[in-house]
């Protein structure tokens, strides 16, 4: 195939209404919900997995006896369409996506399993019917990864990433974002006398004392965070224990002597286990306890 090198005539179609090949041993009823199945074929509307909604019947056609395509059913693919709820709703519910239960009945998230998802609440009728505009639906090209929340957004767990760099080993936005945000530093609260310094998430804690104090800092929870420890207001010198050695000397105790005091910790591997290193050390006394 070539490139236009001249006019044609355009063949156009505003789709609104479109015939679906059937599937084998099927009936669909006049004004039912209509979906294809894996192959492509028309099949009436239901919470069943792999299903995608592709409008709602303008005939009945009766293709039980009939090969795949032997019949081909008009769906309409655009508008509102009055449709039965499978659970009460309220005036509240307008703007929700919606997803089939059956042929003829439309449900919230919570309330099927497959998420066959078929329009939006666009109108209130009463606590059993809605009004369901059925073009965002028809417009979504892959039911597949439509939503199984609520909130109705695509799930972030659905969403697949490349990994350009090697900045995560993970193949999902959920899961990158789960490896990535403890590395994000953020102010970390002072857990007070004989607190433990958390070491889950990279950040700064600044300590305040009122009189000599200890904190306590266990083995970290992940490679590559890093926490900066301060002393804030000195009202004594602060005694952090880490649970194991945080340079190659062997010191395992930070004493914060005075205020500006501040020591900066990143956890590597060694042998199999996490550790603490010392990045930088501005005014605190290591030693071994």
């Amino acid at each position: 195939m070539t490139a236009l090198a001249a006019d044609k005539n355009l063949e156009y179609t505003e789709g609104v209404e479109w015939p679906v090949p059937v599937d084998d041993g099927d009936k669909i009823y006049g004004g039912a919900f209509v979906c294809v199945n894996a192959a492509g074929y028309a099949v009436p509307g239901s919470d069943t997995a792999g299903l995608i909604f592709v409008g709602v019947s303008m005939e009945q056609k009766d293709n039980t006896l009939g090969a795949d395509g032997a019949l081909d059913v008009t769906v309409r693919r655009r508008g509102l369409v009055k449709a039965v709820m499978g659970t009460a709703i309220t005036q509240a519910n307008i703007g929700d996506n919606v997803f089939l239960v059956d042929d003829q009945t439309v449900d919230l998230t919570a309330n099927v399993t497959n998420n066959i998802f078929c329009g939006i609440i666009a109108g209130y009728i009463d606590t059993t019917h809605a009004w369901i505009d059925i073009e965002p639906a028809i417009r979504q090209a892959d039911v597949a990864t439509h939503i199984a929340d609520g909130s109705a957004a695509h799930a972030a767990s659905a969403i697949s990433i490349a990994d350009a760099g090697g900045f995560t080993a993970q193949t999902t936005v959920e899961a990158a974002l789960q490896e990535l945000y403890p590395k994000a530093p953020v102010a970390i609260t002072d857990t007070g006398n004989a607190g433990a310094i958390p070491v889950t998430k990279s950040g700064s804690v600044a300590i305040t004392t009122t009189a000599a104090q200890t904190r306590t800092i266990a083995i970290p929870g992940l490679a590559g965070i890093t926490i900066a420890i301060s002393m804030d207001v000195d009202g004594g010198d602060c005694v952090i224990t880490a649970a194991s050695a945080i340079n190659q000397t062997g010191n395992n105790t930070i004493t914060l002597n005075d205020a500006g005091d501040i020591i900066v910790l990143t956890a590597v591997q060694k042998a199999s286990a996490l550790i603490w290193r010392v990045v930088v050390n501005d005014g605190c006394t290591l030693t071994t306890v």
